[in-house]
């Protein structure tokens, strides 16, 4: 089977996409052979912000249907895949929507979020993100980890510090994610999980995306795709081959407010960090150029069966776990 085959049989699926949402972005997901995506619909929005968020995706949604389809289940992923579709999946990168109402959590699972990170870069009512310091997962932050282990959200760990995700790695009854992360063996950064996290987080049933966002990398923008695939390789030899997939976290179709609003804490407040220039690695700088990332995979020797897991077939098997359907 050519590459181009493997890639056109294959499930694909990215686990973090926070690109701006339009046509254009579900028609290069289509050119890019993409079966399903985590796509971010909060930030740093609270209850009500998220939930016209979610009202203006459904629309979205309702209107390219000839594209792109809701998904809910594992189910729905290959349904998707049979119809030439993508589907999408509503996530959270902050639990500030939930506010500090246990019973959103249902409410949103209902809507269609399928994966929520606990916090971002920041603290909050749950727990501490990765640029202060760590004061663990909170009471009120157990509570809405079993919450969401009860309805069936996966919690995602990416942009949260060491000790909360420690403690919510061991708490969850369900397995969790660093949806979209990178060594820090390859390059100390805040947002880059050590050895010991990576190998930590599989031990326990968890799994990791590995993203190629340019300042998390060593080459930064000067990075190709074969970088991305050496972090993916790093990373995979850390957790071993099921519990590894794609994150990208691609960001394509925004402009500078909007990463000035990510790197601000509560999106106006005090900067947490300065991205630079954000350019994907070569080979890969759109969603659609996603066949070369299989390509890549297999000339780097993997073989089929594992190219397979990589891009998409690992992420359904630990969703159907956690979704439970």
């Amino acid at each position: 089977m050519s590459p181009a085959e493997l890639h056109a049989d294959s499930i694909v699926i990215d686990g973090l996409i926070i690109a701006k949402w339009n046509r254009e972005l579900f028609e290069d997901m289509r050119k890019g052979g993409l079966t399903a995506a985590n796509c971010t619909v909060s930030v740093w929005e609270g209850f009500q912000a998220t939930i016209n968020n979610i009202v203006a995706s459904q629309t979205l949604m309702r209107e390219n249907s000839d594209l792109v389809l809701p998904v809910k289940t594992t189910a729905d992923i290959r349904r998707a895949k049979e119809q030439g579709k993508t589907g999408i999946i509503l996530g959270f990168q902050n639990a500030h929507a939930f506010e500090d109402q246990l019973g959103y959590i249902d409410i949103f699972k209902q809507l269609g979020v399928g994966v929520v990170q606990l916090c971002y870069n920041t603290q909050n009512l749950v727990g501490t993100g990765c640029y202060e310091r760590d004061g663990g997962l909170s009471g009120f932050g157990h509570e809405v980890v079993a919450e969401m282990n009860r309805v069936g959200i996966m919690c995602d760990l990416s942009h949260v510090g060491a000790k909360t995700s420690e403690e919510v790695i061991l708490t969850s009854k369900k397995p969790v994610c660093y949806s979209h992360c990178l060594p820090s063996g390859l390059k100390e950064h805040p947002r880059n999980k050590s050895d010991a996290e990576l190998r930590f987080i599989a031990e326990h049933g968890g799994f990791v995306g590995v993203t190629m966002f340019a300042p998390f990398l060593a080459k930064g923008i000067d990075a190709t795709i074969d970088d991305y695939a050496e972090a993916i390789e790093y990373t995979m030899n850390l957790v071993g081959e099921d519990a590894i997939g794609i994150g990208t976290d691609f960001t394509q179709g925004h402009d500078q407010a909007f990463f000035d609003m990510l790197t601000h804490d509560k999106g106006y407040a005090r900067r947490l960090t300065r991205f630079g220039t954000i350019i994907n690695p070569l080979g890969i700088r759109t969603v659609g150029e996603f066949p070369n990332l299989t390509e890549t995979l297999l000339k780097r020797g993997h073989s089929e069966r594992v190219v397979r897991k990589i891009m998409g077939e690992n992420w359904v098997n630990v969703l159907k776990e956690v979704w439970g359907e």
